[in-house]
């Protein structure tokens, strides 16, 4: 799939701003500051109905303005559409001008991979990054994993509230089974998406490191950590941390504390790894999602690659781009850069993106 045209009206820096892109490589180069990544920002906010960069939707809108406009025109293989959001108090999104009652309707509409330089913490930080990168994932390609998701925490919200009652107001705590019912229900579901994509990871991610390092000096692998992929042992394990989460008044163990770790030569890379060991298995994270994307949908989904250069030498630029041919590809960067001649190359200045 590829997005045709961007129309952006008082988004971030931008006035009025039409932008037509073209079926592979797009860059688009300039000073910082300028607007690059937002432009990539609003492909991202019709994709997944939210930015990548803020959590306050009025830094979306242009400084003095009330409402902010956005429309991506994009086309699949077997048909074309057009997404649109309205940030003003709230947001907005239509599909082809109808209007969607909830913002997950449009997840899966306008399929990406993202790269961006502080994806380094999908591997730096905690485990909850990792959870967010597979979930948003498998989000935009199974709905019903949102629906899942969604009703796992709202279950899970409901039993910590009542662990704090117990603790306080001395609640009966054999009720808590009744959440516990419920919590495994979902757990096992959700646990089964999970651990399908991770076998596919499994599967791709060392053939996919080796392309891009070509030293042969390295081994990958990915392990899935989870405590709930069998409901009665997770039922019994609730049980048995009942005490501790009366105590501490939250939920100790499921879906919600899921985590994978990546070994290079057996060590975590997350402790042992250098930075450049550290990059390159995101760029193979990446490029593992990327070739999982294509499989499921039986279509290309389209890479965004924001400060994408500035994070490589020359040799992992290099491997990286000679993996990515057939997507549609929107890179940002400071220099003016030309990859094939295939490439459309733009210049952005003071929220004006122009064709060179």
């Amino acid at each position: 799939m590829y997005v045709n045209n961007i129309l952006l009206e008082n988004f971030r820096n931008y006035n009025n701003e039409k932008i037509k892109l073209n079926k592979n490589i797009n860059i688009i180069y300039g000073n910082n500051a300028q607007g690059k990544t937002n432009i990539i920002e609003s492909i991202y906010l019709c994709s997944y109905g939210k930015s990548f960069r803020t959590k306050k939707d009025k830094e979306l809108i242009k400084f003095d303005k009330e409402i902010s406009k956005v429309e991506i025109e994009y086309e699949k293989v077997d048909r074309k559409g057009r997404i649109s959001a309205e940030i003003n108090d709230k947001k907005t999104f239509y599909i082809n001008n109808i209007k969607q009652n909830k913002i997950s309707d449009i997840i899966g509409k306008i399929n990406i991979v993202i790269f961006t330089p502080d994806d380094i913490e999908i591997i730096k930080n905690g485990p909850q990054k990792r959870r967010r990168f597979l979930d948003m994932m498998i989000s935009s390609l199974k709905p019903n994993y949102i629906h899942l998701l969604n009703n796992y925490n709202k279950i899970l919200e409901q039993r910590n509230n009542y662990l704090r009652q117990i603790k306080i107001e001395n609640k009966n705590i054999s009720m808590l089974e009744i959440w516990d019912e419920q919590l495994s229900e979902y757990a096992l579901k959700i646990y089964e998406y999970r651990k399908y994509f991770i076998d596919k990871f499994e599967n791709k991610i060392e053939d996919i490191h080796n392309l891009i390092t070509k030293s042969g000096k390295e081994y990958i692998k990915i392990k899935y950590i989870t405590n709930s992929k069998d409901k009665n042992s997770f039922l019994e394990n609730l049980k048995k941390t009942r005490s501790f989460d009366i105590k501490r008044g939250f939920t100790s163990i499921g879906i919600h504390r899921d985590d994978f770790i990546i070994y290079v030569n057996d060590k975590p890379v997350s402790i042992f790894g250098s930075q450049g060991q550290q990059r390159t298995v995101v760029l193979t994270l990446k490029l593992c999602e990327l070739e999982i994307v294509t499989e499921e949908l039986n279509d290309s989904p389209i890479l965004l690659l924001d400060d994408f250069m500035s994070e490589l030498d020359e040799k992992r630029r290099k491997n990286f781009l000679e993996n990515i041919e057939g997507n549609q590809v929107i890179i940002t960067c400071t220099d003016q850069i030309n990859i094939n001649n295939k490439s459309s190359i733009y210049f952005v200045e003071n929220g004006v993106c122009k064709e060179v």
